[in-house]
């Protein structure tokens, strides 16, 4: 190789560094409009400015809106979009400044609705940026819905300033104002799964039900007893507090299947009018953490979790069974919490073990047992109220069926109805006779351990009755 040829290599060499450098000038990140509208707002380069995030749960969202939303109001504040298609999604905020490749510049907002209660939304902020002032120092914040497909479970607060200790101070005057405007607070709550699976949910709400004293047909003493416990004790906390006394609690309500504790926890609801309650059924118990996350931040309130023997031995996250889980819940709570955990049960012997294992969790567990002669008396009339009914066939009606639930009672006055009208005739004491005999007959024997009851009156074995349903959707309010 002649020295004309390596000059030639060298000039080559030269020239591919300097087109390197060329390149890699163009890809270094420049600021975006978007940029300079928020460097603008914070009176700093914001492309060197340290990104804070905030995390909350998506079903929080409408509550961090409402407070950033206050915020505004008080020392004034801007709110703008993003341009940029679906990217800006995918970007965090230090990338929606700074972009090598993007050009992210001010655009239309993106908003979403979120419930505010059973038949209220309101439209939040799901994508956004917001120019605010706090303690007299710029803020600026991008504000983000949840986005499961896009890999995001819980929407998220970006937060910049100049000053680390006016962005602390910020994050938690959001916080504040979170918990005292919450829209969860005081209603009642139930948790579903999401469409993507996942083990986290969002809250959905639930109408507040409205069953009175003369709808829950149980022993004497007993609903008293239950009402005090739970009700009763919240009513007294400050006295309480100041002996030093703990105000959670845990009831545990157990019997056959059929028997009203649904219908009990109902008429326990409707009389906590501005508690916060969380309804737990089921496999939805594997979200206790959230739901106990809820109850203490908005006391007072009331955990239900119904139909606990079913997973008693289900495992979630750990090894250890979903039933320790709850338990561990209550452990997590302060002793003058004011939140009660009302359980029930069909299979009170699958539960006795780990809570006898574990004393003080539950401090009252109450029988609500099949209705004696009396108790089958007063639901008969109850169901047959506004009926052309006499007594004498209500009581001989009670007598024959020793052994049924109130959803026995309650179908049996329903097909009284309809056996009336389908042969065209006012409802009558044959009527219900003749539904009786119909539901006792031995062809009858699966309807009747579907109601509750063996064939020959007896309770149904709790092993061969399939879980018992919620009952909150349902129309047998037992």
């Amino acid at each position: 190789m002649g020295d004309q040829d390596r000059d030639l290599m060298r000039e080559v060499a030269r020239y591919l560094e300097h087109v390197n450098a060329l390149q890699q000038q163009e890809l270094r990140p420049t600021r975006t409009p978007l940029g300079d509208l928020i460097s603008e707002h914070l009176n700093v380069d914001a492309a060197q400015i340290a990104v804070v995030q905030e995390v909350i749960a998506d079903h929080r969202l409408v509550d961090a809106d409402i407070a950033l939303e206050l915020i505004a109001a008080e020392a004034g504040g801007r709110l703008v979009g993003v341009s940029g298609g679906e990217q800006r999604l995918h970007n965090s905020m230090a990338e929606l400044v700074s972009n090598a490749y993007l050009r992210f510049a001010p655009g239309p907002v993106d908003f979403a609705e979120r419930a505010t209660g059973p038949a209220t939304s309101r439209r939040v902020v799901a994508m956004g940026v917001r120019l605010l002032m706090h303690e007299g120092a710029p803020i600026a914040l991008t504000q983000r819905a949840a986005s499961e497909q896009m890999g995001r479970p819980s929407a998220v607060l970006e937060v910049m300033g100049a000053d680390p200790d006016v962005v602390s101070s910020f994050l938690a005057r959001v916080r504040a104002l979170m918990v005292e405007h919450s829209v969860l607070r005081g209603q009642v709550l139930s948790f579903t799964p999401t469409e993507f699976g996942r083990s986290d949910a969002g809250a959905t709400f639930l109408n507040r039900p409205i069953v009175t004293v003369d709808d829950v047909i149980l022993p004497e003493g007993v609903l008293d007893e239950i009402v005090q416990h739970v009700i009763g004790i919240g009513e007294h906390r400050e006295l309480l507090r100041a002996a030093g006394q703990h105000l959670k609690r845990g009831v545990l309500l157990y019997g056959p299947p059929g028997t009203g504790k649904t219908l009990t926890i109902r008429h326990l609801l409707t009389r906590s009018v501005g508690t916060t309650v969380i309804l737990l059924t089921g496999t939805s118990i594997r979200f206790i953490s959230a739901a106990a996350e809820i109850a203490r931040t908005f006391q007072p309130s009331i955990v239900v979790l119904e139909d606990i023997d079913l997973v008693a031995m289900e495992r979630h996250t750990s090894p250890q069974p979903l039933l320790f889980e709850v338990l561990e819940a209550l452990d997590g709570l302060d002793g003058d919490a004011d939140v009660a955990f009302v359980m029930t049960t069909n299979r009170v012997e699958v539960l006795e073990r780990a809570l006898a294992e574990r004393p003080g969790r539950v401090d009252l567990a109450v029988e609500v047992p099949l209705p004696a002669l009396g108790e089958r008396e007063r639901l008969f009339r109850h169901y047959a109220h506004g009926l052309d009914l006499t007594d004498e066939t209500l009581t001989a009606a009670a007598a024959r069926t020793d052994g049924v639930t109130g959803s026995f009672a309650k179908e049996l006055i329903r097909r009284s109805v309809l056996l009336a009208a389908a042969q065209g005739e006012d409802m009558a004491d044959a009527h219900l006779r003749a539904a009786l005999d119909e539901l006792m007959s031995a062809r009858r024997h699966l309807t009747r351990r579907m109601l509750g009851t063996e064939p020959d009156g007896a309770p149904a074995e709790p092993d061969d009755v399939g879980p018992a349903s919620f009952g909150w959707f349902a129309s047998d309010p037992f």
